[in-house]
């Protein structure tokens, strides 16, 4: 079995309704599963999913994802995607217990705190008026990113440069490998 890699996982989460979360098709696609399996298990154990744990799409949401993704993939839609939110995503590892599902459940908990780590950071950051608080927060910042893009990095021998703009913030992380 292949391990689940972190960027794969991040790939698929969206902002929907200002929630961070992993739609049901993309979900059953890491699990190794049909996408009526996860709607299964939800329908199953509905106690296990209260208010905050996911939402059903509406109409209009599926219709603006449809434009988003050119490609096929809603095209056959009859019933209407579910979002999984993070507390979702653990609730729904608690039932579906494959191994696959199992590494899939970590990368997606790595994703999820990698994400908010980052989030944090960035909010901080635009606060912080101490110069060496400031370069810490940029080399953690910076760090998470470098683990986000792992397989996109271009590496020399000796160094890993990572720089990102976001508008007002840029981020620029150069990892150096020690010599033997």
């Amino acid at each position: 079995m292949d391990m689940v890699k972190f960027e794969h996982v991040e790939s698929k989460v969206q902002e929907i309704r200002g929630v961070s979360v992993i739609l049901d098709s993309d979900l059953a696609e890491l699990y190794g599963v049909e996408t009526r399996d996860i709607n299964k298990a939800v329908k199953n154990n509905p106690d296990k999913f209260p208010s905050g744990y996911l939402m059903e799409l509406t109409n209009l949401e599926l219709d603006d994802l449809r434009g988003k993704f050119s490609t096929a993939k809603f095209v056959k839609t009859r019933v209407l995607p579910k979002a999984f939110t993070e507390k979702g995503l653990y609730m729904l590892a608690t039932i579906l217990k494959s191994p696959q599902a199992v590494q899939t459940t970590f990368a997606i908990i790595e994703t999820f705190a990698k994400i908010r780590e980052l989030s944090r950071n960035i909010k901080t950051l635009s606060g912080v008026q101490d110069k060496a608080e400031q370069q810490t927060l940029m080399r953690k910042s910076g760090e998470i990113i470098a683990e986000i893009l792992d397989d996109e990095l271009q590496t020399t021998d000796t160094e890993t440069v990572v720089e990102l703009n976001f508008a007002v913030l840029k981020f620029k992380h150069t990892i150096k490998k020690k010599g033997k």
